[in-house]
This record gives structure tokens, sequence and C-alpha cells, in this order.
């Protein structure tokens, strides 16, 4: 039988290298770390704990991420915007294709929700092709 529920204090995993693309990297030598938390079966979604120490870095999005940050502080120019300050309890969604610029200002801690979304958007289409097929009920065409 497969395990249902799992859980674990944020403070006993031992987080990983996870080092940052070295192009990517504008200023300082941030030192990123992660720990895969849990994964779909299909790989579609993963959840993970990512610590970084100070720096300045591009970070380029391949799939849509929501992060909490846990401990720390940065400062993030995303697309061109005027930069902004995020701290612990802030929460950001960063979409697919989304260049930030990341401005570790003390040691960030986060955790982050990621979603690949082609996958998504194909399951949203077969669905709704689905739904006007003749012989569904009135309302599943409407959604």
């Amino acid at each position: 039988m497969r395990e249902l529920v799992k859980a674990a204090y944020c403070e006993t995993f031992e987080l990983t290298p996870s080092p940052i693309e070295p192009s990517w990297i504008i200023e300082g030598r941030p030192e990123a770390r992660s720990h895969l938390l849990s994964k779909s079966a299909f790989k579609t979604w993963w959840t993970m704990i990512w610590s970084c120490t100070e720096g300045k870095f591009n970070w380029h999005y391949h799939f849509d991420e929501t992060v909490v940050i846990l401990e720390g502080s940065i400062m993030l120019e995303v697309d061109g915007a005027a930069p902004t300050c995020y701290g612990a309890g802030d929460v950001i969604l960063f979409r697919t294709g989304t260049h930030a610029k990341w401005h570790v200002v003390d040691r960030v801690k986060k955790v982050a929700f990621c979603r690949r979304t082609p996958l998504g958007l194909v399951i949203r289409a077969a669905s709704k092709l689905k739904s006007l097929m003749p012989g569904q009920p009135a309302a599943s065409r409407l959604t």
C-alpha cells in the first residue's frame, strides 16, 4: 500500500547543493541549496525547499512556480518592472516564461510549488472538446 500522507519539519531536511547557472550570476557568489519534498506520479508538479546566500542573478522560469518566503529578504525585478522587496510570509507567483532578476539581500529560504503547464493545457482542451460532443449535458458545455 502506498503512503498517503507524509509530514516532516522543514528544519530536519538536509539541503544539497543546487548551483545557479553560472552565466545567470550578475554579482557575488550566491550559493543555492535545495531539497525535494514531493512530486506527482507523472512529474508534472513538485514541491521543494530552496535556499540561497547573498548575491544577484537572473532566473528564467520554464514552469509555473509559486513561492512562499520562509526567511530572509530579496529584491526582485520582474520583466523590467521596478524592483520590489519581499520577505518572510510573502507569496509570489512566477508564470512560465517569466524572467526575474534576484537580489538576495539576506540569505533566503523558500518553499516552492512548481507546475509544468503544457499537460494542463492539453487536459483542459481535451475536457472542453469532450463537453462539446453530442450527448453531453448542457451544463458541461458551459465550462
